[in-house]
Parts: structure tokens; sequence; C-alpha cells
């Protein structure tokens, strides 16, 4: 006589369903205007692919929702602050040495989205592939900038008095030989009327930027003293402030 199986079965607990959140990697390929982007799951199948403003508007509208993922790009003028934006969302920023990127930069079939498609293969499968280099911090960013400004408006100046100084000789003429930052109006004072008053603009210009250079070594002295004190070190070996900007190059990468 066969046994007659329990009406009552212990039902089985519901399993709830969790939700697995795909790890994504991405590679940004940044362009001036706009910058094409591609996202890859864990499998290395293509996600989505877009292009987005290379503007914070634009990086903030696309990336900022995202869940947390490894996003790679290459360095260039807008890496520094990609990068720093990227990663106040929460993503791991992989910022690539252009020398391990030669078999994109190099390659025969220059193609954005293939561009993009293979740095992000790269980051999924091992970042230390693409080198990566470590941007400075905004601060020193900017620090950096203000001695770059000086640089550029002493280009500017020389410039000026070059062209000043060759004018004058097309005359027959010769300003008096001082060092830039002493050039001006008066420095032509032994020039015929005419040409004093073809140059005057172009000296007073000299003028100008001379004043804005030494605005600017006073902000780099500041700058030094504040947030580089290592730098005095130079005055005590009679470098002064000139070789200080020439060394906080350096110290402005952290």
């Amino acid at each position: 006589m066969k046994k007659r199986s329990s009406s009552r079965q212990n039902p089985k607990p519901a399993v709830k369903a969790k939700r697995v959140r795909q790890s994504v990697a991405i590679e940004m390929d940044l362009g001036d205007k706009t910058s094409r982007y591609c996202l890859l799951s864990d499998e290395g199948e293509i996600l989505r692919e877009g292009q987005v403003g290379t503007t914070k508007a634009g990086m903030t509208e696309t990336f900022g929702r995202l869940g947390r993922a490894r996003i790679a790009i290459e360095v260039g003028t807008h890496s520094p602050w990609v990068s720093r934006l990227l990663r106040s969302f929460g993503h791991e920023l992989i910022v690539a040495n252009p020398r391990q990127v030669k078999l994109i930069t190099e390659s025969s079939r220059k193609d954005d989205r293939l561009d993009a498609q293979t740095l992000a293969r790269l980051a999924r499968i091992d970042p230390q592939l693409l080198r990566p280099i470590q941007h400075r911090s905004e601060k020193a960013q900017a620090a950096l900038m203000v001695i770059r400004v000086r640089a550029a408006l002493i280009s500017v100046r020389t410039s000026l008095v070059n062209t000043a100084r060759g004018l004058a000789k097309a005359m027959g003429e010769r300003l008096p030989t001082c060092d830039a930052d002493q050039m001006g109006v008066q420095r032509a004072e032994s020039l015929t009327p005419t040409l004093r008053r073809v140059l005057e603009p172009l000296l007073k210009e000299v003028e100008s930027i001379t004043e804005k250079i030494k605005d600017s070594d006073r902000e780099i002295e500041q700058i030094a003293r504040k947030d580089y004190p290592e730098t005095a070190l130079l005055q005590q070996v009679g470098g002064g402030w000139a070789a200080d900007r020439s060394d906080l190059r350096t110290h402005c990468r952290r």
C-alpha cells in the first residue's frame, strides 16, 4: 500500500532578485568642442557610444548621474579639468600616458570611434597598460598659469621692443641700448619728432606690459612664500625670486 504524500508541502522561500550593477569601462576621446565616448560592459560588450559637449555642463549631464565607472582619457588641453570633474562624481579616472597609446596615435586608420573603443578595452583589461599619469591639482595648475602668463607677457614685450628697434633702424636711426624693462617713451627722445610720434604707441605698450610683468613677479613671490616655502632656499644661495620662478614649476606638480 502506497504511502500518501503529505498534502502540506513546505513552500520554497521566495528569493529576492538582486539588482546587479554592471561595472562599466568608458573611454573618451576628448575634442575641443565635442568628445566621443564608448561604454563597455564587464564582458567587453559595447553598451553605448555617443558624443558629449566638451564643457562642464555637458560632462555633468552625461556622467554626473552614471554609476561608478572606470573612465580612460588621453592627456590633452582639457584632460586636467575633465579628470577633476569626473572624479568628483565618484568615477575612477585613468589619464593615459601619450607614449603608451602610440598604437592609436600612429595608426594608419585614424578614427575617433575606433580610438574610443580601443582605449576602453585597454582600460577594462588592465589600466596599467596605459601607464596612467597624475595631473596637477587645481591649485597648483592655477599657480603655474601665473608663471606662464608672465612668460607670455615677456614674449610680447620682446617682440614689441624688437619691432621698435627695427623700424628705427630702417629710418637710419637707433633706439639706445637698454634692458627691455627700461624701454619706454623716454628712450625715444633722441629720435626725430616724426619717428618718435610713430613709435610712441609701441613704446607706451612696452611700458604697460612691463608694469604687468612686475605685478606677476609680486604675485609669484606671494605664491612661493605661502604655498611653496621650499623655493625660498634659492634665495640663500643667491638665486632670488627670478630663479624661484623656474623652480616653482617643479613644485607646482603637487
